[in-house]
């Protein structure tokens, strides 16, 4: 949802960027320039600028502070967010059905910002809301088997014949345990008894055997779109690395079983939703079942960290917290 927030003022050094730089590039070169802003409320410190005459958006997205110019840190983030868009870009994911949004432009000093295309769609954080609570379980069916063919795509691509390092999950499980020890989230025995399933992971060849290939790596309802038919758009791409596909797919199935728990502390509904988009994923596989099997049997360790990440959070409720890193466990167990 966006709120309108007002114009950019004219000696704002945004607002020259914008009319020099930016809306050339759209085809806008038109007098006067009027620049309206709005908030986008699913992600903070991301505007999207409006020109009134021609109706030319563009989004914007600062790693610095406001009105600050950008530092080597927040400079490397938008650098590492402007070159990823652009390399995913150049595995063919620029049109329908696939598409990962265009940068128009970055700039160091006015708060490291980051100006991308503005693409309409439904997120898919609504779409899974809307399953849950109003009954649209088809829509929800529909639009993973999308973002199933979307993931798919991308991966197929990208796939660079080097094997996946299993190590480096194990590294970041061993974060986040570290992270939710410090809240006091979780008790020693939970601490120890992660530590001794992440440990039975690591013994599974099956988790060595697959290739690198990019992957999205912020994969969550906040961050991918959905337009007409089979159109997925991607945003928000600071996270994409060379890892095992199941990095996303588990996430996406991760984040389905978390958003069933808050709802209605039922995990269950949410398995014919997880099994329809694994199926999915793996129709574009030569052998379906084959693949099915593979991926499933990799995915709960994926699950698991999604759950644990979600139980960090501050806006999620102490019991609900324990519940999630109990299910966590539970995942885990299936090695």
């Amino acid at each position: 949802m966006q709120h309108y927030l007002g114009h950019l003022r004219g000696n704002d050094p945004l607002f020259h960027y914008l009319k020099a730089d930016i809306l050339p590039q759209l085809g806008y070169t038109g007098r006067p320039v009027q620049i309206r802003v709005f908030s986008m409320s699913s992600k903070q410190n991301v505007y999207l600028y409006e020109e009134k005459h021609s109706g030319i958006k563009v989004v914007a997205k600062f790693f610095g502070s406001p009105h600050q110019t950008g530092s080597d840190e927040t400079n490397r983030h938008l650098q590492k967010e402007f070159n990823n868009l652009n390399l995913l870009r150049c595995y063919g994911l620029v049109g329908y059905p696939h598409l990962v949004v265009r940068p128009l432009g970055r700039n160091d000093w006015l708060s490291s910002v980051l100006v991308e295309e503005y693409i309409g769609g439904r997120l898919l954080g609504s779409v899974i809301h809307e399953a849950i609570y109003q009954g649209q379980s088809s829509e929800l069916f529909g639009r993973l088997t999308a973002l199933a063919y979307f993931l798919a795509t991308l991966h197929n691509r990208s796939a660079n014949g080097l094997g996946v390092n299993f190590e480096e999950d194990c590294c970041y499980l061993n974060h986040l345990i570290g992270q939710l020890q410090r809240k006091n989230i979780i008790s020693q025995h939970q601490t120890n008894d992660l530590y001794y399933l992440r440990d039975r992971w690591r013994e599974q060849s099956r988790m060595w055997e697959d290739q690198q290939v990019l992957v999205h790596g912020d994969a969550t309802p906040a961050n991918f779109l959905f337009g007409d038919g089979l159109q997925v758009i991607a945003i928000d791409l600071e996270r994409a690395k060379w890892a095992d596909r199941v990095f996303d797919v588990g996430r996406i199935c991760g984040e389905l079983q978390y958003a069933f728990l808050q709802a209605s502390g039922n995990k269950y509904e949410a398995e014919p939703f997880i099994g329809h988009f694994l199926w999915e994923y793996a129709c574009h596989f030569p052998n379906r079942e084959q693949a099915f099997a593979s991926i499933k049997g990799r995915v709960p360790f994926q699950m698991a960290i999604t759950l644990l990440r979600i139980a960090r959070n501050s806006w999620v409720s102490s019991p609900l917290k324990g519940q999630i890193v109990e299910e966590a466990r539970l995942t885990l167990r299936t090695f």
